[in-house]
């Protein structure tokens, strides 16, 4: 007993020594930012033909005896020297073509747009409509101005004439899908859910419960409309309605936007707020081809130099251990949950 007290008595100092140094590590990087502009960040380029390279090589020397792999790299060597000449020689001969691969994991507040932006602005100083653009989606919607906003910055794609392909492997729906249909093409997964064109709003109302213990909300507005419908306050029919209309028109003008990249669909069938798996979608003219973001990527990268971009935003060490923090907490829940899942499972 003696030694297991000394033992949690050495533990507690060691932690409080490691939490006091990062709280002294924090205030440094804090006062050292505060000098430095907000929102700075980098862009990273990864050019994915090297990836896909290197995971045919690691293969090849797993399954290959050194005779065979020797002679497959000889004859690697040779097809790379002859393209280099045949390029060199015939002036005509076009180079490969490039593609510019994004992504996007939406949350409600399409927080993911503030990358993108950055993304957009950078490749479009380069790109041309013999490139192309693919931009890897997955999104179950969220706030309207947000993907609005989202949706636009895809728009700029489209307006500088480079060819724009949206792959979906799980999910383009509402807000999702109101960028995905700005593709020129849209490529989903068989299982992948689409669509949503509809609108919704909703918000509880606890004007009963305070009036029962005798609580009085007092709302005071300057404009008819200013406020249709509240959390605290007795609601109206007029609110009511008027509510009603507000979400009528932004579904509208979500179908207009569809209908404006997507005038083969029938946009009364589909925006109904009902949403289909890839295959289905395809039927209504949702997607136009049934193929993961993986196949059509691999595909690509036998005939296009394939070019992955994200924008980083630069963090500082408070954020960063933080995010650590985060991560190994949710890392500590995400292991008990599949403990009491299996526990139940079995």
């Amino acid at each position: 007993m003696e030694f297991l007290s000394e033992y949690l008595g050495f533990l507690a100092r060691t932690v409080t020594v490691v939490i006091a140094l990062l709280v002294v590590f924090a205030g440094i990087a804090s006062l050292r930012a505060k000098g430095r502009r907000k929102g700075g960040g980098h862009l990273q380029v990864t050019r994915l033909n090297d990836l896909y390279k290197g995971l045919r090589e690691r293969l090849e020397a797993a399954l290959l005896d050194k005779d065979g792999l020797k002679r497959l790299r000889k004859q690697q060597a040779r097809d790379e020297k002859a393209e280099r000449k045949a390029k060199a020689k015939n002036k005509a001969v076009d180079a490969k073509g490039r593609v510019f691969v994004l992504d996007f994991d939406g949350d409600i507040k399409a927080s993911a747009t503030e990358s993108l932006r950055h993304e957009i602005t950078a490749l479009l100083t380069l790109a041309t409509p013999k490139d192309e653009v693919v931009l890897r989606l997955e999104s179950g919607g969220g706030m309207v101005h947000s993907y609005g906003l989202a949706s636009s910055q895809l728009a700029r794609i489209r307006q500088a004439g480079v060819p724009l392909t949206v792959c979906v492997d799980k999910v383009a729906a509402s807000g999702g899908y109101m960028m995905a249909c700005i593709g020129e093409k849209i490529v989903s997964a068989p299982f992948a859910v689409l669509g949503s064109i509809g609108v919704v709003a909703q918000l509880p109302n606890l004007h009963r419960l305070l009036r029962k213990h005798d609580i009085d909300v007092e709302l005071h507005t300057a404009g008819e409309y200013k406020r249709t419908l509240t959390v605290f306050g007795e609601n109206t029919e007029k609110g009511r309605e008027k509510f009603q209309e507000d979400l009528d028109i932004t579904h509208r003008l979500f179908k207009n936007f569809v209908v404006h990249y997507r005038p083969q669909l029938s946009i009364d069938e589909v925006a109904t707020g009902e949403v289909w798996l890839g295959v289905a979608a395809l039927e209504r003219k949702l997607v136009d081809e049934i193929k993961t973001s993986d196949e059509y990527l691999a595909e690509k990268a036998r005939t296009a130099e394939l070019f992955h971009l994200h924008y980083a935003e630069r963090k500082s060490l408070t954020e960063r251990v933080g995010l650590a923090a985060s991560g190994a907490f949710e890392q500590v829940v995400g292991r008990l949950w599949n403990k009491l899942a299996e526990a139940r499972f079995w």
